[in-house]
């Protein structure tokens, strides 16, 4: 196997991108638009872990399928807040930033596009 990396499809595919990029911290990789005002395929390097992000045209049931969730270990903290602030603006639902029975500071959020996350140290 080459590679692996994740997938989105949601509406606003190039507002969603620069949200990730901002999230993560990310390095923009390549953006094929695809002639609507979306990309038609894009991906962002976040920390070694690529997000494709792609529009879609079908209806959605946002959340409810998949969730990704990025571990970023000790010394992780600040890349976890500013995530969460990021992705917050606008969420479906997005729990706290607090600590559970495996991390010390975690949060579960669906993003404005339906995308779940859950990100840990």
């Amino acid at each position: 196997m080459h590679r692996s990396m994740m997938q989105v499809f949601v509406r606003g595919s190039k507002e969603a991108f620069e949200i990730y990029k901002r999230a993560f911290n990310a390095v923009a990789l390549c953006a094929y638009e695809d002639g609507n005002g979306g990309y038609m395929h894009s991906e962002l390097n976040a920390d070694g872990q690529v997000i494709a992000v792609s529009e879609i045209a079908e209806d959605l049931n946002p959340g409810n399928t998949m969730m990704f969730c990025f571990e970023f270990g000790e010394g992780g903290e600040d890349k976890i807040r500013t995530a969460y602030e990021v992705l917050k603006q606008d969420a479906l639902a997005c729990s706290p930033l607090d600590s559970c029975d495996y991390s010390k500071l975690q949060f579960v959020c669906t993003d404005k596009f339906g995308v779940t996350w859950c990100l840990f140290v």
